[in-house]
């Protein structure tokens, strides 16, 4: 489990960040947020992990179980989805152009936030393959972060492209 986390964490912290483009800044208060959230739930992953989860003698049962194998499934598809859905994003504009384009490929075909659906994905088999309380706390509070932010985004899009926008849902394929 640990190294599932660690996996998704080091790539947000070290990789992503040297990807990025352009120059805009981050409100330090919306970065303040970031930390706290990230340490409680770090802790409260972490609390679980290391000494709530079944103890060794459940392991070789848990690891082949419907549940673990199902959620790793899920985890991963929403952590290339994200990764993907991410590189689309970066790659819109070519270097010195500013304008605004709306996302095209991957899940940008049915959703206008699928960075954010793959996130929910990948916490989403997170909850799955730990099934744990601090595993389901942590797929609402993705959810309750995500959802609102992809509806303004959507609304943004619908704002500024019109009908290019099409059938796209907001963050859910098919369904919102």
């Amino acid at each position: 489990f640990f190294l599932f986390f660690q996996i998704h964490y080091f790539q947000r912290a070290f990789i992503f960040p040297l990807l990025l483009k352009g120059k805009s800044k981050m409100p330090l208060a919306i970065m303040s947020m970031g930390i706290l959230f990230n340490l409680l739930n770090g802790y409260m992953q972490g609390e679980w992990i290391f000494y709530l989860a079944p103890g060794t003698m459940y392991q070789s049962e848990w690891f082949t179980s419907p549940w673990f194998i199902i959620g790793t499934l899920l985890f991963f598809t929403g952590m290339l989805v994200n990764w993907h859905s991410d590189y689309v994003i970066r790659h819109l504009r070519k270097p010195g152009d500013t304008r605004h384009y709306l996302p095209q490929k991957g899940m940008y075909r049915y959703v206008t936030s699928a960075n954010y659906f793959g996130e929910i994905i990948e916490w989403a088999g997170w909850a799955i393959l730990t099934c744990s309380l601090s595993g389901l706390v942590f797929l609402w509070w993705t959810i309750a972060n995500l959802v609102p932010r992809a509806n303004a985004i959507w609304c943004r899009y619908r704002e500024e492209f019109g009908d290019a926008v099409g059938e796209r849902k907001r963050v859910f394929p098919f369904l919102y």
